[in-house]
């Protein structure tokens, strides 16, 4: 059974409670019988499910939103020191807990997984919620984005594994202690809290020592920066180290990766033996992330031929791939990815998916830079990745978070796509995308809008529009 409710989260208030990872620990709660409250920017699907929950969610930040009884008040890092009910806690002198606290405390007593990396982080995380759900293990878990099937990105189960996504952005991750964790890579992102690879290393090293002792590290063998970590953390005698991937070298080895129109076959190397499965998601980086899943579930003692079975019925994740919808013969899929690595990963499996499709087919991308910060250190990278589509459309630097960057703008990614042989066009009005797209599509595209920002928006828009044609 799962532990009950820390005192301190009893009644507790959320700031920002329809974000990806305050949503999840918030519904958890919930469910187990807290009294949640919390406010939001704005309506969302996610305030509706909280509310089905028995949560209180305010619309707007106002200090008359935070009860007087609230035991604590829950924040991340982007919460700034001036928001109202902020203010008000202080005040009333209410905790404040930050979500990594609040998530290490629904992880007590439990054997928790912690999926980490610059990339893949949420993939790896609901493959493995959906197949442990599969096999009837009826795990609790807290991801980044909310799965195709339940529609959710958390749930409290009364089985005795917690899955949780372990964001690394603002070092939060450091703060559980989970049986398994699982590093997919190691890239310098997020720039505002590091300035190098060096204080990337620490943090990862710092999270990977979290682990239990005789608990289980599974880390990619082939990305360079997991690679390094790897090296950093080979004598520390309380950690087991499995290793995944191409490399001869792997203690878990990709063999082969068969594509299958949007779905893979992978075969690994598992303890000797031989072990085929099917991911049902395009693309060799999804099969990989299949991988570290199957790799760390065989740590936790899990039989490999029942997981890999389970893993097959993983479907995705909103926002990961996700297909919107088909029009006049154009097929529409949203991707989150706003990283470099992220990109060119999406990029690939779907230009792989349309020469499958029709040597006709085209890979047609709307892009929407995330954050100044990230376009000012890897714009460059940003433009080359986007030479993998047939044309693309670079809409206006999303801000979320951050203030303009003096001279920081998406010319500068399309300045680099340009460079890199792209066939590239600025939109700064996203309102027109859909009759852009309309112009620019024909039957077998595909269209695929990309980024962490509100261009997710724009998929609906672009197949009501085609429905005209």
């Amino acid at each position: 059974m799962a532990p009950g409710i820390p005192t301190a989260l009893d009644r507790p208030h959320f700031i920002g409670i329809g974000g990806a990872g305050m949503s999840g620990i918030a519904k958890i709660l919930a469910q187990r019988g807290a009294k949640v409250a919390g406010s939001d920017a704005k309506e969302s699907g996610t305030a509706d499910s909280l509310r089905a929950l028995g949560a209180t969610v305010h619309i707007g930040h106002a200090s008359g939103n935070l009860a007087d009884d609230a035991t604590s008040v829950v924040v991340s890092s982007a919460i700034r020191a001036d928001n109202p009910e902020l203010v008000r806690a202080a005040e009333l002198d209410i905790p404040v807990v930050h979500r990594s606290d609040a998530l290490a405390s629904l992880m007590d007593g439990l054997r928790a997984i912690a999926v980490a990396g610059t990339h893949g982080k949420t993939t790896t995380t609901s493959m493995l919620a959906v197949a442990l759900t599969g096999m009837g293990l009826d795990p609790s878990y807290a991801i980044g984005g909310d799965l195709a099937g339940p529609g959710t990105n958390a749930l409290h189960g009364e089985g005795d594994i917690f899955v949780a996504e372990a964001d690394e952005s603002d070092r939060s991750f450091q703060k559980y202690d989970p049986q398994v964790a699982i590093v997919l890579n190691v890239e310098l992102d997020h720039h505002a809290n590091y300035a190098s690879m060096d204080e990337i290393y620490e943090s990862f090293e710092t999270f990977a020592r979290k682990i239990v002792p005789g608990g289980t590290l599974v880390v990619n063998a082939d990305q360079e920066g997991a690679v390094e970590l790897t090296t950093r953390l080979r004598n520390d005698d309380l950690l087991n180290i499995v290793t995944y991937g191409d490399s001869a070298q792997a203690d878990v080895r990709v063999h082969k990766i068969t594509p299958r129109g949007l779905s893979s076959e992978v075969t690994v190397l598992l303890n000797g033996k031989f072990l085929t499965f099917t991911v049902s998601v395009p693309g060799a980086h999804y099969a990989h992330n299949a991988v570290a899943a199957l790799a760390a579930g065989v740590a936790l003692g899990l039989p490999a031929h029942n997981l890999a079975s389970a893993l097959g019925t993983y479907t995705g994740v909103k926002r990961r791939l996700q297909l919107k919808g088909e029009e006049q013969g154009v097929q529409v899929i949203d991707s989150y990815a706003h990283h470099p690595t992220e990109m060119t990963a999406d990029l690939e499996a779907m230009r792989g998916a349309t020469a499958s499709d029709s040597a006709d087919s085209r890979l047609l991308v709307v892009f929407q830079p995330h954050l100044f910060s990230r376009t000012q250190e890897l714009g460059k990278e940003m433009g080359e990745a986007l030479a993998l589509a047939d044309a693309s459309v670079v809409l206006d630097i999303y801000p979320a978070r951050e203030d303009p960057i003096e001279g920081i703008t998406s010319a500068l990614i399309v300045d680099a796509a340009k460079a890199a042989g792209a066939d590239v066009t600025a939109v700064s009005d996203a309102a027109s995308i859909p009759d852009v797209i309309a112009g620019m599509s024909r039957p077998g595209d595909l269209v695929l809008t990309m980024g962490a920002g509100d261009v997710t928006d724009l998929g609906p828009k672009i197949l009501a529009r085609l429905a005209q044609k």
